[in-house]
């Protein structure tokens, strides 16, 4: 069976600072790949060039067998099949919770809107959001807006969800009910690549954890091997300071 998301010596420059030096990485149909590394190594790069918001110099990446695209408008239909959720919730402030939930279906999808308002009430039922359909971005927590990010990825009905540090911009207290949702798409059989700094998750839900340091996957194994007994250095001395 192919990988969902396949990546094969992908290199990227930002003038000449050489950001990813040749990444190789693949994610298994409904596998969930988590990516750890300190800051500066790579790792949202990496995920933004899967979704084209970055456009990698050499190499491939595809999902689902067909290669990310370079034309704009190939670039959007993609999308379209690849949820992301990002540090910062990106919601729309002049547009309620459900409707930051059903602008992709309705625009991008064409949906009408009675069918996309009730796969959106699905989508915020399942995040636990329901309750606060009607409600405006700046009245919710830092944890239900993300919730509400992640309803909005779902109701496209992608293919892969990535997430890029989505905890990392919360309060302490509120990181909890995103990794939740995050556990519950897991047990769905998402396919999910994920950079995170919170290692609990990794370890509790991770299929495999790549350690990306300086530009290149220094080494990937399950959670259980990774944590207890890294093979590189370098991975050691990372693991030693967070854990």
């Amino acid at each position: 069976m192919q990988d969902t998301i396949s990546i094969e010596g992908v290199h990227k420059w930002f003038d000449t600072n050489h950001v990813l030096k040749g990444v190789d990485l693949n994610v298994g149909n409904s596998d969930v790949v988590v990516v750890i590394g300190a800051s500066g190594s790579g790792k949202s790069t990496l995920l933004r060039c899967v979704n084209r918001l970055e456009t990698y110099t050499k190499g491939k990446i595809s999902i689902n067998g067909d290669k990310v695209p370079s034309d704009e408008k190939e670039i959007n239909s993609m999308r379209s099949r690849v949820g992301m959720v990002f540090q910062h919730f990106n919601l729309f402030p002049h547009m309620s919770v459900l409707g930051n939930v059903t602008e992709g279906p309705t625009q991008v999808r064409k949906m009408p809107k009675k069918e996309a308002a009730e796969l959106g009430m699905s989508f915020l039922d399942k995040v636990g959001m329901a309750e606060k359909a009607d409600a405006y971005p700046e009245t919710l927590s830092g944890g239900q807006k993300q919730r509400v990010a992640i309803a909005r990825a779902l109701a496209m009905k992608p293919e892969v969800m990535l997430f890029d540090e989505p905890t990392s911009a919360l309060d302490p207290e509120l990181v909890g009910e995103v990794l939740t949702v995050m556990r519950d798409l897991a047990d769905d059989g998402m396919t999910m690549m994920v950079v995170t700094h919170e290692m609990n998750f990794a370890n509790e839900v991770a299929d495999s954890v790549a350690f990306m340091d300086q530009g290149v996957i220094l080494e990937q194994d399950s959670p259980s091997r990774l944590f207890s007994a890294p093979a590189e250095q370098r991975t050691q001395e990372f693991l030693s300071q967070i854990l």
